[in-house]
């Protein structure tokens, strides 16, 4: 049987969606506004059941950190969007340069058809919904593709969405990664992507034989500095809940803390207060989330014996409590003595492995991470604003929460995307909107025009006006 037969196949999916996007290009607002409210209805119907299906895919995964870290953001992005998808919306009023008024310039935002959004396993419902919130604000029809680690969260959702969307809305795809393939190479007219740098260089490159425009959300290294005025405990504490929520497998989770030279005893003791005060039963408790499968398990052991080997101090958060391997549970560990040529590192971690790295001065720790590939997220937490103002200035980075972790993400008005290779583009928000959107300027000529003296014959009259434009 021919795929496009097969009603199912990739291409016959896309066809669908490529074909009434062309059909109906500009949907108007009461249209864009009920798919959302259909998406926003579909979780909150069935909250419990996709919250037990992504605890099922990890083995466990804290149910409470499923309704706060992804139902709460989702719902959050979704009244964003219908709240100010009118304004949104609207023709953008551009400056006309004085030689051509009274003519005016705008700019409309138009969608662009057939999207793709390729979604990763940590965060399977809110980094399937964010993007495809802005997606249908901005008037597409969207191919999501789910992760193959997440079979249980993804049947859900592929069900779900079709019970609430026509198939020439939205579609959901599963599969392997043979399949995730074949969808990068799909001509989609915008693709999004999140997840590991590695993966985004091949998605990038299948894209570009279609020269599908794309957004990658990838990942990397996001330091954590502690400044010399910070409040060190709160630092400590806040630090450790970003690094302990869904066990250190978020994209924006600190990945090492950079701290003044001679506090890395104070940290480790502050930090196991905090482990003990928000998992006090942290072998049993339900609220520490397992690591995804066995591959990544052994892989984060595999740092820590590295580690080890070469010299590392290895400090179990809860004493005596270093992993589970039957419920693929690995406790909170900060590892003392690193070094750069450690694979804990230099690979982005997504674990519960917290790396310390002190440093003299805040000269230094700024040197440190310009000498490293451009994060995800920085946070730096410190009360002396010259110091915060330098930090600013002086990184790049996708993303600074100052003061917190993780928290900037959560802000639907700022645009959320990495620099170079953590990603490229960005969404959320009415970034979200622009970037799932075309972008069309229109200059209307005025009755009345200078322009018209300019034309041919050009004579004594043509040099005149050059002498003044070019004065």
């Amino acid at each position: 049987m021919n795929d496009l037969d097969d009603p199912n196949s990739l291409e016959t999916r896309f066809a669908r969606l490529h074909s009434a996007a062309r059909r109906e290009p500009n949907p108007p607002v009461e249209l864009r506004a009920r798919r959302l409210r259909a998406l926003d209805r579909l979780l909150r119907d069935n909250a419990d059941a996709l919250a037990e299906a992504v605890c099922q895919d990890f083995g466990n995964r804290s149910l409470a950190e499923t309704r706060l870290l992804e139902l709460f953001p989702c719902h959050a992005a979704l009244d964003d969007a219908l709240k100010h998808l009118r304004r949104w919306m609207r023709p953008q009023r551009r400056r006309v340069s004085t030689w051509f008024r009274p003519a005016r310039a705008e700019v409309r935002f138009q969608p662009l058809g057939a999207v793709g959004i390729i979604v990763p396993w940590n965060y399977p419902i809110f980094l399937a919904v964010a993007p495809l919130a802005g997606a249908l604000a901005a008037g597409n029809r969207v191919l999501t593709k789910m992760s193959e680690l997440t079979p249980a969260t993804s049947r859900l959702f592929a069900r779900l969405i079709a019970r609430h969307f026509s198939d020439d809305e939205v579609s959901v795809v599963e599969g392997d990664a043979q399949i995730a393939q074949a969808f990068a190479q799909l001509p989609f007219d915008h693709l999004l992507f999140t997840g590991s740098t590695p993966v985004g260089r091949h998605v990038m490159r299948a894209a570009a034989e279609n020269l599908v425009p794309v957004t990658l959300e990838l990942g990397g290294k996001s330091p954590a500095i502690i400044g010399n005025s910070a409040n060190f405990a709160k630092a400590v504490e806040r630090i450790i809940v970003g690094k302990t929520l869904n066990a250190g497998q978020t994209c924006i989770a600190p990945d090492y803390v950079l701290l003044p030279a001679g506090r890395e005893q104070d940290f480790i003791e502050i930090a196991r207060r905090v482990v003990a005060r928000c998992y006090p039963d942290i072998l049993n408790t339900p609220d520490y989330t397992s690591i995804i499968n066995d591959r990544h398990y052994v892989r984060l052991c595999g740092y820590v014996d590295e580690a080890r080997e070469q010299g590392a101090e290895i400090v179990e958060l809860v004493p005596g409590a270093l992993s589970d391997p039957l419920s693929r549970r690995l406790f909170p560990l900060v590892l003392h003595g690193v070094n750069d040529g450690m694979c804990v590192m230099q690979d982005e971690i997504f674990g519960p492995l917290l790396p310390l790295v002190p440093y003299r001065n805040l000269d230094q720790a700024i040197d440190y991470v310009n000498a490293r590939p451009r994060p995800l997220a920085l946070y730096f937490f410190e009360t002396d604003s010259s110091s915060l103002d330098r930090v600013l200035k002086q990184t790049v980075s996708g993303g600074v929460t100052i003061n917190d972790t993780i928290l900037h993400i959560a802000q639907d008005d700022l645009p959320f995307g990495g620099v170079g290779p953590s990603g490229m583009g960005c969404y959320h928000g009415f970034d979200g909107f622009r970037t799932f959107s075309a972008q069309k300027g229109v200059f209307h000529q005025s009755r009345f025009s200078g322009i018209g003296l300019f034309k041919p014959p050009y004579g004594a009259r043509f040099e005149r006006l050059m002498k003044i434009l070019l004065h």
